[in-house]
């Protein structure tokens, strides 16, 4: 009977160690597993806002074709960092990369990147990004705006992101804020724009 209680014990015992053997710890699972990283590509060029609820929290004016960093989305803004700010851009003025890349801790601390593809997942023919800016702005507005733009003229009546889409990105950007309403005094190397709640009003040569 002795002899019966030893060898149950013993192997309660050996069970439990192999238990125990057999856990993870979840930091060091996540850890190596890594951490996702979703990219984005700017169709278009996008103001950054520091408030997606206040859209007068203008950052910075972000070019297009910029590749920006991806935190958090929702069905109509990104979460993004430019150039280590973060912000809110509209979602329609950007492609997110359809493969995320997965970031190893060692990964992370080079910033180098590796990219897996399961073998049982037939290899994709690699696709042309679309970097002719007429075939963009044709896409975005139809052949008629676009050789416009493409000849950079602008004309009243213009949004913002047209502007920005015919000329770029200002060198400087003067806002006032009175009620509901915006008014932007934009400065180019040699011209200014007035644009009234997005929309273009007037402009002159700079002297």
């Amino acid at each position: 009977m002795r002899n019966l209680i030893t060898s149950v014990i013993a192997l309660l015992l050996a069970y439990q160690i192999n238990a125990q053997g057999n856990l993870e710890d979840p930091e060091k699972t996540q850890s190596a597993q890594g951490s996702v990283a979703m990219k984005a590509t700017l169709t278009s060029a996008s103001r950054l806002f520091k408030d997606k609820e206040d859209l007068t929290s203008v950052i910075v004016i972000i070019p297009a074709e910029t590749v920006v960093d991806v935190t958090n989305s929702d069905s109509t803004y990104l979460f993004v960092t430019y150039e280590e700010v973060e912000g809110y851009i509209f979602r329609k003025h950007a492609s997110i990369n359809s493969t995320p890349v997965t970031l190893t801790a060692g990964e992370e601390r080079t910033g180098t990147i590796s990219q897996s593809r399961p073998d049982d997942r037939p290899a994709q023919p690699a696709q042309r990004p679309v970097n002719d800016r007429r075939t963009l702005l044709t896409n975005k507005y139809g052949s008629d705006i676009a050789s416009r733009m493409m000849a950079m003229k602008i004309w009243k009546g213009m949004t913002a992101e047209m502007v920005q889409d015919s000329w770029g990105s200002p060198r400087k950007i003067d806002r006032v804020i009175n009620g509901n309403d915006v008014n932007e005094k934009w400065t180019y190397s040699k011209s200014w724009l007035y644009i009234e709640n997005d929309r273009l009003v007037e402009w002159g040569p700079v002297r």
